[in-house]
């Protein structure tokens, strides 16, 4: 597997390679007529340059009484048209410029986010990837300014200063060096302050997630609470504050160096700016130019100089210290994809797991070892064990999540490793423990996990099989619990009702009954719910699960017994097989689990009486 923190040369070439195709798919009509403005915008500012030489030179003639006042008043006026012409593209430009970035970043997000759900799956549990994808993820809006302002040089400054460089060139042809001298010292200064941020992009990345994280910890709905409770605010306060100081020594040490450098460039920069201008006043002395056009090339050098500004210090100048994350977008755009072939599992799949062994990515110790299991059509089996003995991913492997480091896994005949993504997850269900709680409405929550079907849906229909997954879930739907009903919003910050962690729960147990299946594993969602809840969840399980294969995970072994077959789990190896019965007889570790546990439901029975 290709690490993302592998040290690639990604030159800006090759950025822009990949961005400008890109900037381009957001909408090609839209980009193809701001890149026209942009043009005319530019060719409107020499055209401003060259009016303004024409009223300097028609009022220094009626000065000397070689011509009419109304040849003055034309110049005026068409100088005035041409200023305000100007303006109004320069206007319509900025507003296309500015809205086309929003374009390309909104189809930039979309690109990320596809190559996302076309990794594999077991990428996002490698730590190693943490900070750079996060990056990848800031090298979006960053990437989005950079294609815009590239593009905005060559479409906007490029016409300007190549008409610009003929116009002077026409006058005195030693004036256009006056663009080179300009412009050199100051493009270099950003390309090497691009080189410096990069460099602080991979050494900062970790300290920002952690400052970022324990700042979480202070102030997030999720940790406030517990933070303040247990006294913890100012642990971790003095961490975030740490964090904080030593980002900000990496920032401090990559500006000094890149004002430094700018600081000299912007002194090389002021000699060539006097420099044109001697060369200016002394053509006009020597009768080389006329007073009109001195005027009009010293208003436009000035502007000149004050676009380099722009173009360099400002437009690019803004984006080279986040540059670093854009070749983190790059590099997690070129990471390698999980393919297969597209299949069609339609009927109730049986799995079987031949020799299947797993391994974390930088990990050295298998979680799963040497596995063979088979589960038959229509079977639900359920799978216990202790805390890690790696039931969680033995299930991840079983629905096809993750591929298996050694053997195979075959859901419906099909190969998980040779068959993508897409094909095995079409017709499978879950609910997990760690469940998502989603700032939307009940019936929201609920029809989120089959939206492509929903799609052909009538609402009424919609309506009724949400009605149907709630009452498969014991989910009441009473003004008391549920303001609004279905449409009640699951969310205080957006004016509507909390929930306990076992409603909770149940939403999410209703959200994957939702979907449409013919595969359904539940991850020990119950973990919120009491044991004799949890004991009518289980039941009506078994119910809606019949002609289809279910898996069960649970530390609860209680809940187990509705499972046609029960696998043990011990240390990521199959410790034994059987019925609730069999086991309770044969397997010395599933009786003392059982016991263990059934002597608190006792308990809790008692209490309940």
């Amino acid at each position: 597997m290709m690490k993302i923190k592998e040290k690639e040369n990604i030159s800006l070439w090759k950025i822009l390679c990949r961005l400008i195709p890109m900037a381009f798919g957001a909408s090609p009509v839209y980009f193809t007529a701001s890149n026209l403005v942009s043009v005319v915008d530019g060719i409107s500012i020499v055209v401003c340059t060259f009016m303004t030489q024409k009223f300097f030179d028609s009022a220094v003639v009626l000065v000397s009484n070689k011509s009419s006042f109304n040849n003055v008043i034309v110049a005026g006026v068409a100088l005035g048209i041409a200023f305000i012409l100007s303006k109004v593209i320069n206007g319509i430009d900025n507003f296309m410029y500015f809205n086309g970035e929003k374009l390309i970043e909104r189809h930039m997000v979309k690109i990320l986010n596809d190559k996302a759900g076309k990794l594999d799956m077991v990428t996002f549990e490698n730590t190693e990837y943490l900070d750079d994808i996060k990056r990848a993820k800031e090298g979006v809006r960053q990437g989005a300014a950079l294609v815009g302002a590239f593009i905005n040089i060559f479409t906007l400054y490029v016409p300007y200063f190549i008409f610009l460089g003929i116009y002077l060139y026409k006058i005195k042809p030693i004036l256009a060096m006056s663009l080179v001298l300009i412009f050199i010292p100051v493009a270099v200064s950003q390309f090497i302050r691009v080189k410096v941020f990069a460099n602080l992009a991979d050494e900062s990345g970790s300290i920002k997630r952690e400052y970022e994280y324990y700042e979480r910890c202070i102030v997030d709905r999720e940790y406030y609470k517990e933070t303040r409770l247990l006294g913890a605010f100012g642990y971790f306060k003095e961490l975030y504050t740490d964090s904080l100081k030593l980002l900000n020594k990496h920032i401090w040490k990559a500006e000094k160096k890149a004002g430094l450098l700018e600081l000299s460039m912007k002194g090389i920069t002021l000699l060539g700016y006097m420099g044109v201008l001697y060369l200016l006043f002394r053509s006009l002395l020597n009768g080389d130019i006329s007073v009109g056009a001195f005027g009009a090339v010293f208003a436009s050098i000035g502007f000149m100089f004050s676009i380099m500004e722009e173009i360099i210090c400002r437009r690019l100048g803004s984006i080279t210290s986040s540059l670093g994350t854009v070749k983190n977008l790059i590099k997690f755009l070129d990471m390698p994809e999980r393919e297969g072939k597209d299949v069609v599992i339609n009927r109730i799949p049986d799995i079987s797991l031949n020799n299947v062994t797993f391994t974390y990515p930088e990990g050295n110790i298998p979680v799963i070892s040497n596995v063979n299991l088979k589960v038959e059509l229509g079977e639900t089996i359920a799978i216990v064990g202790e805390n890690g003995a790696g039931k969680t991913t033995l299930v991840k492997l079983m629905m096809g999540l993750y591929v298996p480091t050694n053997g195979s896994v075959l859901i419906g005949g099909e190969d998980t490793s040779k068959v993508s993504p897409k094909s095995i997850y079409e017709n499978i269900s879950a609910v997990f423990q760690k469940f998502q709680k989603y700032k939307m409405t009940l019936s929201e929550n609920i029809a989120i996990s089959s939206l492509k079907n929903d799609a052909n849906k009538s609402n009424e229909c919609r309506r009724e099989d949400i009605k149907e997954a709630i009452s498969k879930a014991n989910i009441e739907v009473s003004e008391e619990k549920f303001i609004d009903g279905y449409e009640t919003m699951l969310s205080r910050e957006f004016d509507g009702i909390d929930l306990s962690g076992g409603q909770w729960q149940r939403i999410a147990i209703a959200r994957g009954l939702y979907k449409k299946h013919n595969m359904i594993i539940l991850d020990e969602p119950t973990a919120a719910i009491d044991p004799n809840m949890e004991t009518e969840v289980y039941n009506k399980f078994a119910e809606i699960s019949k002609d289809k294969t279910a898996i069960l995970v649970t530390h609860r072994l209680g809940s187990a017994k509705i499972a046609d077959r029960i696998v043990v789990m011990d240390k990521g190896k199959i410790d034994a097989i059987g019925t609730h019965e069999q086991l309770i007889k044969k397997n010395r570790k599933y009786k003392e689990m059982y016991e263990a546990q059934s002597k608190w439901y006792v308990k809790q029975v008692e209490v309940n009486c």
